[in-house]
């Protein structure tokens, strides 16, 4: 979608005052009268000029370096003593912070008191499968990032997601560990949590992912073990195989872990932002927590190079409406919901592109 820079002249803020900066006291601590970002573009007036900070996010801080003249958003904990932080009571330019929520509005017909269908999450709703294929495409040459939880790799989506990585619509994965685990306990056994792709069990099968997790942890690493030749299918060699990165934050809930998950939550989160700086497209998958982790990353824009702004498609896909609202209610506002299981949407995102 076009985006629609602000007129500042039209909304009368000319000759309002620049922002002002306070000295951070402190490592970790904010001076009074901070300002906490949206993940809407959010322009600051610096020597008469708006401008729009590096690396924005939500929940986060304006912090401006005059000896580089950049102006960066920061999160509370990367606040270092001296930092020149902004402060401002008002987001509506006057105390020269505005925050613009109408980037990419739409006209739209004037909405009827009395409708169907008016909850904007619903599994009766029908989906445009047509614009997500288009974002597909219009992404190829952006930065396309999935968030997928395990559902994916027990729904049998794992095939698909295969496929998308190596057909280049995947540029980065962020997960937990137990997407990587089951996914090389299906390369080598044939399963996930000891059940075979057609739903029956195998025989001592709850074994067999704690099997998995012991062939990572001899081989050193999921790229070690990959490229041994031991692992021949799945989301995990896909992505080893082709050079996409991915990032399998931890939890308290992991087995093994894995080599490659990063344990600390600080370091998981710093090792995702790196990629989520880079988005322009991100598509979450049966995953409620990471979702959620990863929206809270996100600003609704991506900011390129030479300057061009364009919108995030932010897409949603769960069984239940209840993970769609969630991301939405705590900040996400721009993600569109898909109400179907991870199988469905994605071999039908994999079909649709095969086949276009």
């Amino acid at each position: 979608m076009t985006y629609c820079a602000p007129d500042f002249t039209t909304l009368g803020l000319d000759n309002v005052p620049d922002c002002q900066f306070s000295l951070a006291p402190k490592k970790a601590t904010l001076p009074d009268g901070f300002t906490s970002t949206t993940n809407f573009p959010t322009y600051v007036k610096i020597n008469g000029t708006w401008r729009l900070p590096e690396k924005p996010r939500m929940d986060s801080h304006l912090v401006y370096d005059p000896n580089t003249d950049r102006l960066i958003i920061k999160e509370f904990r990367l606040i270092e003593e001296g930092d020149l932080v902004a402060v401002a009571q008002h987001e509506d330019g006057s105390d020269g912070v505005f925050v613009w929520t109408k980037g990419f509005e739409t006209e739209t017909s004037e909405e009827e008191a009395f409708s169907f269908m008016s909850s904007e999450v619903s599994r009766e709703k029908p989906v445009d499968y047509g614009a997500i294929i288009q974002s597909f495409k219009d992404n190829k040459d952006g930065y396309i990032i999935w968030v997928i939880g395990p559902a994916l790799v027990h729904a049998r989506g794992r095939e698909a997601m295969e496929w998308l990585i190596s057909n280049g619509y995947a540029h980065c994965v962020l997960a937990g560990n137990a997407v990587a685990v089951h996914d090389i306990e299906a390369a080598l056994y044939g399963s996930t949590l000891g059940m075979k792709a057609d739903g029956t069990g195998v025989a001592a099968g709850h074994a067999c992912h704690m099997r998995a997790i012991n062939e990572v942890k001899k081989a050193g690493s999921i790229d070690a073990l990959v490229n041994s030749g031991t692992v021949s299918s799945g989301i995990m060699r896909a992505l080893v195989k082709h050079d996409v990165p991915f990032v399998l934050a931890g939890s308290i809930r992991d087995d093994g872990p894995l080599p490659d998950t990063i344990t600390d939550a600080l370091e998981a989160q710093a090792a995702m932002r790196e990629h989520t700086n880079k988005a322009t497209m991100v598509v979450m998958v049966a995953t409620a927590l990471h979702s959620i982790a990863v929206g809270n990353m996100l600003s609704t824009y991506h900011q390129s190079e030479d300057g061009t702004i364009r919108e995030i498609t932010t897409i949603c896909v769960d069984q239940t409406e209840f993970v769609v609202s969630k991301l939405k209610d705590r900040g996400t506002h721009q993600a569109f919901g898909v109400v179907t299981n991870a199988q469905d949407f994605m071999r039908l995102v994999q079909l649709e592109l095969a086949n276009s």
